[in-house]
């Protein structure tokens, strides 16, 4: 493959596999191919990795392996059958398999939960891995699952440097769905940036409705030029009083794919993944798409 494919991480999980469709649609959206890999972490551990003696010769770890990307394979050309696809079984932990498989691709996709996630998880532990330490962005195939998912693009605005990121890929992928992008901007008068600082004789810190009127421009100027590179996306913006995490939780009902930064400004110095992100990744009702500082469209 030339260009960098879309990456999705298989295990042989129902999850799995709605992350191979959902992957293979990108792939084809984007008109690249795509990397399907299973980690193979059972060499590591010591054991026997051929048939036994004693059972068919279709049967060990090794050969269970393979069948996994096999069987994710086919389904992504019944999904996309024009991509170009490849597999590959790699030795290695989940994690730093995927993380280091990152580093080559224009997309990771994985499911919310895979087959060593414990019961009641919400969210399985590759998939916050990756999202944290991945090298590109990151979609999280949550909800039904469905790839051919209908609804806006819904991208969650802070006004911070991944927050930039992130609205510049949720425009590629409205302009590649051919649907609309709902920009949401939630505040609250504890979370606003300062006003510019007035008459100390002023009764209050700011003018009536200051506040917010700092907010709805906080949302244009992140807006401002890529409206103008994607003409052909329709803009919904929503400024919303209230908390991030719970407006673009209720907004994912309606969408087709979520976008959130991986940090807002909000965010401690050093967390990888700030509180709305990992909030919206557990909870959201749809694919989420976690977009880090510097790694946006390509």
């Amino acid at each position: 493959m030339v260009s960098a494919p879309v990456l999705v991480g298989v295990d042989g999980s129902p999850a799995g596999l709605a992350a191979v469709a959902v992957a293979a649609r990108e792939a084809r959206m984007r008109g690249i191919g795509l990397r399907v890999v299973h980690a193979f972490f059972w060499p590591m551990m010591r054991v026997p990795l051929e048939p036994s003696s004693m059972g068919p010769p279709e049967g060990g770890l090794r050969n269970q392996a393979e069948r996994t990307v096999e069987e994710a394979l086919r389904h992504a050309r019944e999904t996309a059958p024009d991509i170009e696809a490849e597999g590959a079984v790699v030795t290695g932990d989940t994690l730093p398999v995927m993380a280091e498989e990152s580093r080559g691709a224009a997309l990771a996709v994985v499911g919310s939960r895979g087959l060593g996630a414990f019961t009641g998880l919400l969210l399985g532990s590759t998939a916050v891995h990756l999202a944290a330490h991945g090298h590109c962005p990151v979609l999280v195939v949550r909800g039904a699952g469905d790839p051919a998912r209908e609804g806006p693009v819904i991208v969650g605005v802070d006004g911070s440097p991944s927050g930039g990121a992130a609205t510049e890929f949720a425009f590629a992928a409205a302009a590649r769905r051919g649907t609309a992008l709902v920009a949401v901007h939630a505040w609250s008068p504890w979370r606003a940036e300062a006003p510019a600082p007035r008459d100390p004789a002023a009764p209050y810190a700011s003018a009536p409705g200051e506040l917010a009127a700092n907010e709805e421009r906080l949302l244009a100027e992140a807006l401002a030029g890529r409206q103008e590179r994607y003409p052909d996306v329709p803009v919904e913006r929503r400024v919303l009083r209230g908390g991030p995490r719970e407006a673009l939780i209720e907004a994912s009902r309606e969408a087709a794919l979520m976008v959130v930064g991986a940090r807002g400004r909000g965010g401690f110095t050093g967390m990888l993944l700030g509180s709305v992100s990992q909030a919206v990744l557990h909870h959201a009702d749809c694919p989420v798409a976690v977009v880090r500082a510097g790694g946006g469209e390509d």
